[in-house]
């Protein structure tokens, strides 16, 4: 996602930057993913946070979300590069090895740098990964590793307002983690369609899963509105743009 923050909102960026590079030993680029809520949209923020909170714990009595985040967990990794580090998951699996979709600003730097390779982490084992695509307009990109792995199967219809989703990725280099949320509402930023979300993320997250209660991804983790007030109002790019724009989707 191209940058919107401005102001307060990019001081708040880098001192969790600085934070988060001071304790992990890495650098992030929070910037790229952070938007600044006006004071008209933290009221309705507001007034909206007690009816997704009612629906929150409606709807997660509905699923079991332990047993699906230990049937999508092992599909997630962390994208790690020397300039920091973001999340992925695997879309597609062959003979040649597999194709994983993360955000371009997480591996924008080594894009950058012509090497186009970066690790590809999932608790002690690291596997080689390449930039084999790139989409900057959509803020996307996939990475190609030569290990078969299980693949997560994209959503094939929009989800409801309403519906109970799971974040998976590594927030703060933190691999392994969920939130829970709901889907609060569809949004148009700069011309590019995103889908907003009421479950946590941090720095880090970006590129990670979206998924219903089937399991099935529903979008990929991008952005977040910051300012005094603001909770819970995350943004995925829908994984119909991933499958059009980058043609890794597994055909179902």
């Amino acid at each position: 996602m191209r940058s919107l923050s401005t102001g307060t909102a990019g001081v708040i960026a880098a001192a969790l930057a600085a934070g988060v590079a001071a304790s992990a030993g890495v650098a992030w680029r929070v910037h790229d993913n952070d938007v600044r809520a006006t004071a008209a949209q933290q009221q309705t923020i507001a007034r909206m946070q007690n009816e997704i909170n009612v629906l929150t714990e409606r709807d997660s009595e509905q699923a079991d979300w332990s047993q699906l985040a230990a049937r999508t967990e092992p599909s997630v990794f962390t994208i790690s590069t020397e300039a920091g580090l973001g999340s992925g998951w695997v879309v597609r699996s062959d003979a040649s090895g597999s194709d994983l979709v993360t955000n371009f600003h997480v591996v924008a730097e080594a894009v950058a740098t012509g090497e186009q390779t970066v690790d590809v982490v999932q608790a002690d084992r690291t596997l080689k990964g390449t930039v084999v695509r790139t989409d900057r307009t959509d803020d996307l990109a996939v990475v190609h590793v030569r290990e078969r792995l299980a693949p997560l199967k994209p959503a094939t219809a929009r989800p409801r307002l309403g519906t109970t989703v799971m974040v998976l990725g590594s927030p703060l280099g933190l691999g392994g983690s969920i939130s829970i949320g709901l889907v609060s509402g569809f949004r148009s930023i700069d011309g590019s369609d995103y889908v907003q979300f009421s479950a946590p993320i941090s720095p880090g997250n970006s590129g990670g899963p979206v998924v219903d209660s089937q399991g099935h991804v529903i979008g990929i983790a991008s952005g977040k509105y910051v300012g005094d007030g603001v909770e819970a109002l995350g943004f995925a790019i829908p994984v119909s743009v991933a499958c059009a724009q980058l043609n890794v989707c597994e055909e179902t």
